[in-house]
């Protein structure tokens, strides 16, 4: 689209955008016009100490105008959060990470777990499946899309520490999400939407409603919604079509760099081995395999063939190689049309009640249900380096084995005149991709339920309450897997219904599907299904009281709130029998124990408790009011706090909280608090005996020796990357991660504008979290780096666990100077208290109301944030690394994680910002929503010189337009989000999923009656 075209529509856009969010300040002003509310920051109810904390407020009107349909599309609008890392969009090949129907909290980009999450102000259970966060530990969150977003009343947003209120978690605020209550009548309302040049299609039916009763004593009000999306599939983009993302960067420094071809190194081109103790198995004088007795399958048309076996096939000796023309080997399983976004079928099911027993009491419940069901296609299973698995000699298709089978038969696919026994050879299956089986499917159950029953009231001046909730939530992710068991008994058979591994691939498009296929009958024969059962569950019980005249003081009434807090938190991760290590397979040749499923480790079952005990204090301090007559201090409000809270599994800790505003003269604050803070390790993280993860990590000991031997002329071009086991353990004895927040700010509402202009009011705020303890793992990938360091000075890492090295290993460093390596079986690796983290930033607001009964009601909005720092002290190890890459003792294009200036790397902008506007006239709605995210540097693309890639900054806008058919009661909506079809911007991985959707522009229709 034309750039002149596309900042005009962009420019209307921001004249026609709803209000996402609104400040404390402003915020202050309109609750108090409608009732007494206990906003979040605070637990006094009808007190206003949070005018010293900065609060974003999403109101329902505004929460329809984003166009959000989940939770995670609500988020993702809040320039304040970060890169969402829980996703639809992130589904690995195995159950290792939260699959389905999830999305993250990630206030302040701080990380997962540093944001509490409350409903209705108290606190909610967490998603029960972990993931691996950027310091490699697994943490929790809970699934931003079980909110149901028809039922919003409201969405707050404290971007302050919260601790000693609240609890732990509120390290980088708190985000209360208040549900729709005291309904009556009833609205319906239905939509459907579409994202443009895709399959992508969603349908949403919502229902509220409510009726009083006993008089309006009391209510009960109640909300349904359902969501139904189908699939986005990897063909309908071009920055998801291929693992091979070269021609994506063509006009860039970065054009033809082997980092880019992503294409797995894992094949259904089988790469084997024979036992390397018998040596080269060769066919008369052809050598066959390598001296350690490597070879691959591979077509005629590649060279290097030693042996044509027919069908355009033949064996080539060798480990198969990842650069040069066997490239064209690796496997792309995005050509399979694999799941970038699942299907999902949502539905969310509230209801609250009150009742008022007598003129003091009143009873209140509420009652949640959740679930969600997802599909996706993931790519075919893979082995695992650290999990090979023998052929045996008896396999009918094993151009090794012997010439007669033990039924008596003579066997059709030995090759003749091999100097191989007559009882013929076992083989090592090294790296394959069973793409016969074709897609992976992945369908995950997503649960949720919440039971509170409470009582509130009010005495001696007190308003008093407390209140019991349990809440539980379940995940069951189950997918297709292959049995080693099984496929080892396939494997043995002596008929042509063994499982073939030696018939190769497609011999036209060598990296795609597999048009080879074994017979079904073998397929089904190995072919499993695994079940990964999670669930949490929060039990909480509370008694709170609040005052907001306690005394009256000079500058005014004092504040009080006290309470006391019982919570018990649960985890359970049930892994199936075939991961868990109830059922394993032991290798008959190696006597290897493994799990048995042919692409996992074994990984044991974590479970854990525990229990919370705390209490807390608040004061509403008013040092100075207005009637005091103070020159320069119009008001002066002061918030003290402070929470204790002793854990069942660590020990005790007590955190403070104090916060100011003043206003020196009306409609001029100035706002400040600091407070400390701390998050819990999670239960996971104490818990876990060994949990096997497998990342695509690269071997720089072999990057090395490649360079120094010619190989290749510089990193960037290294092809030694591959699937990395990584053991990671708990660790009972780690500390909670400690916190500090400072923040300051201030807000003007200029009163000396005329009311004919509107109300305006500006804030600005500056804020700096301090975190020390930070929880983390060394991870796989820099001990790979430390060994690459070492082995320069003649040692090795000893967490790096590496097989013999082979004769082939030794020729690959033959004449470097190194001294050969072998391949990487695992890497052990144990979470620990890191170094101490610090993170700045800004945040500015900007709000205009107008009201006229000439042109109508127009509200504008915009908030952004600005990081200015965030920086992470590198721990020790990390610190060795990155002075040996400075130094130039191990090469620039080395990626070092953990430590060092994190500003503007992977999904932490310096800049986002959002404009909102919404005009009203009549029985019309014109709005929209702008949103913009700055550049940042995408660390997994780095050229030889060190610098990264840039991910581009990009400007959408959403457009709606609503008409209000009075006379029918219904209301009708036609909206178009990224008005201007802005594609995501161009990463390492094709597009960023936790910053940006795969799609451009996306319409949807909307009508809504009232009955």
């Amino acid at each position: 689209m034309n750039t002149r075209l596309r900042v005009a529509l962009l420019a209307t856009t921001t004249l026609c955008a709803a209000v996402l969010s609104a400040h404390a300040y402003a915020q202050e002003g309109e609750a108090a016009t409608v009732e007494e509310i206990t906003v979040v920051g605070s637990q006094i109810k009808g007190a206003k100490v949070t005018a010293a904390l900065p609060v974003t407020v999403v109101g329902e009107d505004q929460i329809q105008a984003t166009g959000a349909v989940s939770g995670d599309d609500l988020f993702r609008a809040i320039p304040q959060m970060g890169d969402v890392n829980f996703n639809s969009q992130y589904l690995p090949g195995t159950s290792n990470s939260a699959r389905g129907d999830v999305g993250s909290v990630n206030l302040r980009n701080l990380g997962i777990g540093n944001t509490l999450v409350l409903l209705n102000g108290r606190r909610v259970v967490t998603h029960p499946t972990s993931q691996a966060n950027d310091n490699l530990v697994p943490v929790l969150t809970y699934n931003s899309n079980a909110i149901p977003v028809t039922g919003l009343r409201r969405l707050e947003v404290l971007r302050d520490g919260a601790a000693a209120i609240y609890g732990a978690d509120a390290v980088a605020g708190v985000v209360n999400t208040v549900l729709r209550d005291d309904l009556e009548g009833l609205d319906v309302s239905a939509q459907y939407g579409f994202a443009e040049g895709t399959n992508l299609k969603e349908y949403n039916f919502n229902a509220y409603g409510g009726h009083n009763f006993a008089g309006g004593r009391g209510n009960v009000s109640a909300f349904f919604s359902y969501d139904e999306r189908s699939h986005l599939r990897s063909y309908e983009q071009a920055y998801t079509a291929s693992a091979d993302r070269r021609a994506l960067f063509a006009d860039t420094r970065f054009a033809g760099a082997t980092s880019l071809y992503g294409r797995s190194t894992t094949t259904p081109w089988a790469y084997l081995q024979t036992p390397q103790s018998f040596g080269t198995v060769r066919q008369g004088t052809t050598a066959l395999t390598s001296s350690a007795g490597y070879f691959h399958i591979q077509p005629t048309t590649f060279s290097g063939c030693q042996l044509n076996i027919g069908n355009g096939l033949c064996i080539d000796d060798g480990a198969l190689a990842t650069s040069g023309v066997d490239r064209d080997l690796r496997f792309d399983a995005a050509s399979l049309g694999t799941t970038v976004i699942p299907s999902v079928k949502r539905a969310n099911l509230f209801a609250t009640g009150k009742y008022e027993i007598n003129d003091s009491v009143t009873a209140f419940g509420e009652l949640g249900i959740y679930q969600a069901k997802t599909n996706a296609g993931q790519a075919p299973i893979q082995t695992l380096s650290s999990g090979v698995i023998t052929i045996p000699a008896s396999n009918y298709w094993n151009p090794f084995g012997p010439t007669v089978f033990a039924n008596g038969s003579v066997n059709p696919n030995r090759l003749p005149n091999l100097n191989v026994p007559a009882s013929g050879l076992a083989v090592t299956l090294r790296g394959y991709t069973f793409a016969d089986l074709g897609l992976t499917e992945v369908d995950v159950t997503n649960k949720q339920y919440r039971v509170l029953g409470g009582l509130r009231g009010e005495k001696f001046g007190f308003d008093w309450e407390s209140a019991f909730v349990y809440s539980e939530a379940t995940a069951e992710d189950v997918a297709d897997n292959i049995s080693t068991t099984k496929l080892y008994a396939q494997l043995a058979l002596s008929t042509p219904d063994a499982y073939n591994v030696f018939n190769g691939s497609d011999l036209t498009y060598t990296s795609g599907p597999d048009s080879t296929r074994n017979s079904q009958a073998a397929i089904d024969a190995i072919r499993v299904k695994t079940i990964r059962r999670t669930k949490s569950t929060l039990a909480l019980w509370d008694f709170k009281v609040s005052r907001p005249d306690l005394l009256t003081l000079p500058g005014g009434d004092l504040g009080i709130a006290s309470g006391v807090e019982f919570r018990r938190e649960t985890q359970l991760d049930d892994r199936d029998g075939r991961i868990d290590g109830t059922t394993t397979f032991t290798d008959p040749t190696s006597g290897a124990v493994l799990s048995d499923l042919i692409n996992s480790s074994i990984n044991p079952d974590t479970k854990g408790h525990r229990t919370v005990g705390s209490a807390y204090l608040e004061l509403a301090v008013p040092l100075v009011s207005p009637e005091m007559s103070i020159p320069l201090v119009h008001r002066l409000e002061g918030q003290l706090a402070g929470r204790y809270e002793r854990y069942s599994d660590f020990g005790d800790t007590a955190k403070p909280k104090v916060a100011l505003a003043w206003d020196v003269i009306d409609g001029v604050r100035f706002r400040g608090s600091w407070a400390q803070g701390f998050r819990a390790p999670n239960l996971e993280q104490i818990n876990a005996s060994v949990i096997s993860r497998s990342n695509t990590r690269t071997d720089y000991a072999f990057c090395e020796a490649d360079l120094r031997s010619g190989r290749i002329g510089a990193f960037s071009s290294c092809s030694r990357s591959q699937l990395t086991t990584a053991r990671r353990a708990g660790n009972p004895d780690l500390e909670p991660e400690e916190s500090e927040t400072l923040s300051y700010g201030v807000v003007f509402e200029p009163k000396f504008v005329p009311e004919a202009f509107g109300r305006l009011t500006f804030t600005a705020d500056y804020w700096k979290v301090k975190q020390t303890g930070l929880i983390g793992v060394f991870g796989e990938g820099n001990a790979l780096i430390l060994d690459y360091l070492l082995r320069q000075q003649g040692s090795s890492n000893p967490n790096v666990v590496r097989a013999a090295a082979t004769a082939d290993d030794i020729a690959a460093f033959a004449g470097t100077g190194l001294s050969a390596a072998g391949q990487v079986l695992y890497v052990n690796d144990k979470y620990t208290n890191l170094q101490p983290q610090v993170v700045e930033g800004l945040d500015f607001g900007f709000l205009w109301k107008l009201g006229t009964d000439r042109f109508g009601d127009f509200d504008l909005n915009v908030n952004v944030a600005h990081l200015l720092k965030y920086y992470q002290s590198p721990s020790p190890g990390i610190a060795e690394l990155l002075k040996a890459r400075s130094d130039g003792t191990i090469n620039a294009g080395t990626t070092i994680t953990g430590g060092g200036d994190l500003l503007r790397q992977n999904g932490k902008p310096e800049w986002k910002w959002s404009a909102a506007l919404t005009w009203r006239y009549d029985r019309f709605t014109v709005g929209g929503f702008t949103q913009y995210i700055g550049d940042y540097d995408d660390t997994a693309l780095i050229d030889s010189s060190g610098q990264s890639w840039v991910v581009d900054s990009t400007l959408t806008g959403n457009l709606y337009g609503e008409v209000d058919v009075a006379e029918f009661q219904t209301r009708v909506r036609i909206g178009v989000r990224n008005v201007t079809d802005e594609q995501p911007p161009l990463s390492a991985a094709g597009y960023d999923g936790t910053i940006y959707t795969p799609y451009g522009r996306y319409w949807y229709f909307n009508v809504k009656k009232r009955f």
